[in-house]
């Protein structure tokens, strides 16, 4: 109970229990979902776990909201006090479902893929991972047939390069943007007499740190140097269009890479003219 002081005396203001108790488990669910996203980081607890308090997560904040939308009733029409809580329920309970709903949305509108290769053919080769994965992961199998078809649909333009520079230099620079990237090589480097050779690694999401699998195959072919690169999930049944987008945006930096290897400056922006595009007028000289 709050006490509020009028003109003729004293009354009592009641507080909207609701809106009480929809701030406090939001604020509650706030800080579980910090310390969930911070242990798994960490590697403090298992995915399969993260996911589960995910899902308290979720449910939690739906209950908050139902808490919300019954104190707003009775703050709108019976005039108890607790304004300030709703609001700040509902704004801590947005922030934590948005990333849902755009979870949901990625669902609803990326193709059931978890497994992406520039070759669907002959993907490279994930030997390493298929011995990290467990019985809840989902299991390291070939690409069919309707799974390729669905990728060259979806992303037609992931396919393998081809640069003009030497398989040593490929495989550095390979092994260089892994390490860049964060990610952690699992397979042993090649000894140096290899015409093919695999690295393979984890990577994880920047904030949820969800683990993936890649692979890159490279294949010395003499006066080329070929590469493939493969991205897996080791969990779910969608991957959101995480493992095009990360394969994509690899090679766009091994690219790169490889043209200055090559010799090959990449296209460098257009520089402003210091000089006007048409000659100067000479001057006429003067009759004599």
């Amino acid at each position: 109970m709050a006490i509020a002081r009028t003109i003729g005396g004293y009354f009592e203001e009641r507080w909207s229990w609701a809106a009480v108790w929809s701030r406090r488990l939001a604020l509650f669910d706030a800080v579980l979902a910090g310390v969930a996203i911070a242990a798994h980081r960490l590697q403090l607890i298992q995915t399969l776990p993260f996911f589960w308090i995910v899902a308290n997560v979720v449910a939690i904040a739906l209950l908050a909201l139902l808490l919300a939308a019954a104190g707003f009733q009775r703050v709108w029409h019976l005039g108890e006090r607790g304004g300030g809580d709703l609001a700040l329920a509902v704004l801590v309970c947005a922030l934590l479902l948005a990333p849902v709903a755009f979870g949901g949305w990625l669902a609803w509108t990326s193709p059931a893929l978890s497994d992406i290769s520039t070759d669907v053919g002959d993907p490279p080769q994930l030997s390493v991972a298929g011995a990290l994965r467990d019985s809840s992961m989902n299991a390291v199998v070939p690409i069919t047939g309707v799974q390729g078809a669905l990728q060259l649909q979806a992303y037609p333009a992931i396919t393998g390069r081809r640069y003009d520079a030497p398989f040593e230099q490929i495989v550095q620079a390979v092994e260089g943007l892994m390490k860049l990237q964060g990610w952690e090589i699992v397979s042993p480097l090649p000894t140096g007499a290899e015409m093919e050779f695999t690295l393979e690694a984890v990577a994880r999401l920047p904030i949820l740190a969800l683990p993936y699998d890649v692979a890159v195959r490279i294949t010395d072919e003499g006066n080329a140097t070929y590469v493939d690169m493969r991205s897996s999930s080791r969990y779910g049944a969608r991957d959101l269009g995480v493992n095009a987008r990360r394969i994509t945006d690899f090679l766009v930096e091994l690219d790169a890479q490889a043209a200055t290897l090559a010799g090959v400056a990449p296209p460098a922006e257009p520089a402003e003219l210091e000089t006007p595009l048409t000659p100067p007028i000479p001057e006429e000289s003067p009759p004599q």
